[in-house]
């Protein structure tokens, strides 16, 4: 490393920089386990000490990679020898709550739960919500513009901001701390660093929109004859729950039938011989009246023949175990081992073509090719999960062919929900039209000219 480990202990104290076996002691992928294998690690307190270090950083051109809850699937967080881990772990406090204007001030290396229970006891909720909440991070939530089972009624991450401070790379701190729904006074700069994935500035404390509480909530898991039923349903859900829809999480049979029937690792609530499966949740503000409501609709889709069986949980014990089979990403890592996930985006209307056509194409090559499917669909998103006997990277690249090529066509997108980093950056070009990238480009370099922050992830 350029910098020496004097100048950062004088700035954050000598028990904050962390070397040797407290390094490589820590893992920077969830899936792999692969330790980290950055020159130190750098534990600021503060968006002053933050911007400390990136000061003394950007004066002897030291490249950094920012830390949060280290749940990131794209191997955002590697960092090599000659690199600063600045993690924000420290960073946790809950700064002020405004309960007459909805919102929420916190650090960024608060994780997601925390913030979700403290809106909760003043009344309010904060909607974002992932398997990962206890793990991940505001600063990594509002770095990867994450999204979660609730996009369809809330939006993803980029909605629950109103304002955040973020140190650049030559240690400059640009404080938006924006409070108000309506702002138009010049550039929206906070939108510079959501989905940015820490490569133009680090996101150290955020202003959070919350929203009113939801305590009546509906769920169901119900089983769907066709992908066209299964479209069906969710504009019916749609229309007939007024708004109240909040989570509409499809589980192809592959996806269900492995996880219940083949593995054992859950009970299946309902007979694993459909071709789909749908958790769909009604969040609403009185149970009575939201309980009718979301029955009448399932109900009337039954009718139609949208589905052909259906299980609502009685409580809440039974919706966390509906919920359970859609989030054991364990159970499925494990059952596909060694596994290759992917992160993807296309119009609804195309799905089950790509799909299809995908699971040929793998069995073809490989003829005990297995392929799992799950996804929010409603938001356009699928979360797809490969296994052919081998995770090597030239085995990868040829199954990361299949998944991706077919969604320049389709204008889809390589990543919907997890970034790009360094896995998904050759297929960038996919998605985005050779103008965006140039652009990306130039922001990079007006801000971070020396290629400081997250040196390589998202653009080469």
């Amino acid at each position: 490393m350029h910098i020496t480990l004097e100048a950062l202990r004088a700035i954050v104290g000598p028990t904050h920089v962390l070397t040797g076996d407290d390094v490589i002691s820590r893992s920077v992928d969830w899936m792999t386990g692969a330790p980290c294998q950055a020159g130190a690690i750098v534990r600021p307190a503060d968006t002053e000490q933050v911007a400390a270090v990136m000061r003394a950083c950007h004066q002897v051109q030291q490249p950094v990679v920012t830390h949060g809850g280290l749940t990131g699937l794209v191997h955002g967080a590697e960092a090599s020898p000659d690199e600063l881990v600045i993690s924000l772990e420290r960073m946790t406090a809950i700064e002020e709550i405004d309960q007459v204007g909805g919102t929420l001030t916190v650090q960024a290396g608060a994780p997601l739960q925390r913030v979700q229970e403290a809106a909760k006891e003043v009344g309010l909720q904060f909607p974002l919500d992932l398997g990962a909440r206890g793990s991940c991070t505001i600063g990594g939530n509002i770095a990867t513009n994450a999204g979660g089972v609730r996009v369809i009624r809330y939006g993803m991450m980029r909605q629950q901001v109103l304002g955040l401070e973020a140190v650049m790379a030559d240690g400059r701190v640009v404080s938006s701390m924006n409070r108000m729904l309506k702002n138009n006074a010049g550039f929206d700069l906070k939108q510079l660093f959501i989905g940015s994935e820490g490569t133009l500035g680090i996101v150290t404390r955020a202003v959070l929109r919350l929203q009113p509480p939801t305590p009546s909530e509906q769920t169901a898991m119900v089983a769907c004859p066709s992908f066209g039923a299964l479209t069906g349903l969710l504009s019916h859900m749609g229309k007939a729950l007024g708004g109240s829809l909040g989570a509409f999480e499809v589980m192809w049979q592959n996806h269900y039938r492995l996880l219940t029937e083949t593995l054992g690792r859950h009970t299946p609530p309902i007979a694993t011989e459909h071709p789909f499966y749908v958790i769909i949740d009604s969040l609403g503000s009185d149970v009575e009246r939201n309980a009718t409501q979301f029955s009448e609709a399932l109900e009337s889709a039954l009718e139609s023949e949208l589905i052909v069986d259906a299980v609502i949980a009685q409580s809440t014990t039974q919706r966390d175990g509906l919920w359970a089979i859609r989030e054991d990403i364990e159970g499925l890592v494990k059952g596909l081992a060694p596994v290759l996930t992917f992160d993807v985006s296309l119009p609804i209307a195309d799905m089950q073509r790509y799909t299809n056509a995908l699971e040929a194409q793998l069995t073809q090559r490989w003829a005990e090719a297995k392929l799992v499917v799950f996804g929010h669909l409603g938001d356009g998103n699928l979360h797809i999960s490969v296994s052919v006997g081998s995770a090597e990277i030239e085995v990868r690249r040829e199954v990361e062919a299949m998944v991706y090529q077919p969604l320049a066509t389709l204008g889809g997108s390589v990543s919907a929900e997890h970034g790009i980093g360094l896995e998904k950056r050759p297929w960038l070009a996919t998605c985005r039209s050779s103008a965006e990238i140039e652009l990306m480009h130039t922001l990079k370099q007006a801000l971070d000219p020396h290629r400081l922050l997250n040196r390589g992830k998202i653009l080469s």
